[in-house]
């Protein structure tokens, strides 16, 4: 079995953040059931270009990979009853909504424990289900404006800049699984649920890490540095080369004592300047300076290979098409492969979680509505008269919409 092949989860969830979190549970075997609300077109990460064609989207394909879908109107009566048959069986609802929404939608602990004791709810908010924020949408980049991350970024002197990925989405989505996970071994434990108040603005404040740690201590005050040189230890940055860009990294003194006579500048060991990482942090310019004149004289290959042999950390700066043909990502089978019906062969990079060997058997993500019969016949065990009864009453969106959509997929 897979590691989460028992577990199972109810995922309100759309666009980045919450399906992040829980794709990483389902590349490890979890059964992940996706409702989709038929009234706005269901997750609008379908509609996401570039790279878009009808209900599929390569951005869908990135955050949805192994899950199972069905549409379904949570607020209508008929679609109250079906989710409520799916938390009986499920161990958690999972969710990626408005931190007022799931009281107003009543799927918090509170609402659904009498119908399993068990079941872990958790929500991912932009600001949390408390605090004078809960009612206010939140999005990556509006994060790390407010959690100061944007000050942190980009070259002094110039505007703040965010991070080249959504980071606090995805780091969201990883503190989101992370809790969910934490949860159902607790309720299998003690035979009792919870919820999961996860935020985007709790993820970002946290890892302010040190940065906040020396500010609420010491008063420390955060300035951007020129090329996304580390605030304390130096050398620790990007340098120019003849013809581009390289990282260097001497987090410990033995890693300092191994780059200077690899760029053949040896007598920099015993400068007093440069002697330890205070001195060099006093002296950070001068020594900057030093290395940007050697550095510039060669290519980035041909310091990368040196430094390495040297046992210096380094590496280049790649562009995402130099980074995806690394080496490294082949050796880690960091590729995964899914055939799609409209998209094609859809190559990905998969959860970075490790248990036990990797995942071979990638399933594409789902298409709208496409594991409704498994969902309602072989989970929940629906008849065919209840289903009917059910789609009259519009649990899954509006009767007359559904018909016109099944008969224009018949037309071909």
């Amino acid at each position: 079995m897979k590691p989460l092949e028992d577990v199972r989860i109810i995922a309100l969830e759309q666009y980045g953040a919450g399906p992040f979190g829980s794709v990483q549970l389902a590349d490890m075997g979890a059964e992940v059931i996706k409702i989709e609300d038929p009234r706005s077109g269901g997750d609008v990460g379908r509609h996401v270009p570039p790279y878009q064609e009808g209900d599929s989207s390569l951005f869908f394909e990135t955050f949805n990979r192994n899950k199972r879908s069905i549409n379904l109107d949570v607020t209508s009566s008929a679609g109250r009853q079906v989710f409520e048959d799916l938390v009986r069986c499920s161990d958690a609802v999972y969710s990626n909504l408005r931190g007022d929404v799931p009281a107003r939608l009543r799927i918090r602990y509170g609402d659904l424990s009498h119908l399993n004791p068990r079941v872990v709810c958790c929500s991912l908010s932009g600001f949390g289900m408390t605090g004078p924020r809960h009612g206010q949408p939140g999005y990556d980049y509006i994060l790390q404006g407010i959690a100061g991350w944007m000050s942190l970024t980009g070259e002094p002197g110039e505007p703040p800049a965010k991070s080249g990925l959504s980071l606090v989405d995805y780091c969201g989505g990883l503190v989101a699984a992370l809790s969910m996970v934490i949860g159902v071994h607790a309720a299998r434990r003690d035979g009792t649920g919870m919820d999961c108040d996860v935020s985007l603005f709790d993820t970002a404040m946290s890892l302010l890490t040190y940065l906040g740690t020396w500010h609420l201590t010491s008063g420390f005050e955060p300035q951007r540095t020129a090329r996304s040189a580390h605030p304390s230890i130096v050398p620790f940055q990007n340098f120019r080369t003849r013809d581009g860009w390289i990282v260097i990294a001497c987090a410990k003194q033995k890693f300092f004592e191994a780059l200077a006579p690899a760029i053949l500048k040896p007598e920099l060991v015993d400068d007093p300047r440069f002697k330890d990482f205070e001195a060099r942090r006093a002296h950070m310019e001068e020594l900057t300076a030093i290395l940007d004149e050697v550095l510039e004289t060669d290519t980035t290959e041909s310091w990368v290979s040196r430094l390495v042999r040297a046992g210096v950390p380094c590496g280049p700066v790649n562009s995402v098409q130099d980074a995806v043909r690394d080496p490294q990502v082949a050796a880690r089978e960091l590729v995964v492969e899914t055939e799609h019906p409209v998209l094609g062969m859809v190559r990905q990079i998969p959860t970075a979680v490790r248990v036990g060997n990797p995942r071979e058997d990638h399933r594409r993500a789902p298409m709208p509505r496409e594991d409704t019969d498994y969902v309602l016949s072989a989970l929940l065990g629906y008849e065919k008269d209840k289903f009917d009864e059910l789609s009259s009453a519009g649990a899954f969106g509006d009767p007359t919409d559904v018909d016109r959509r099944e008969q224009s997929s018949e037309r071909g």
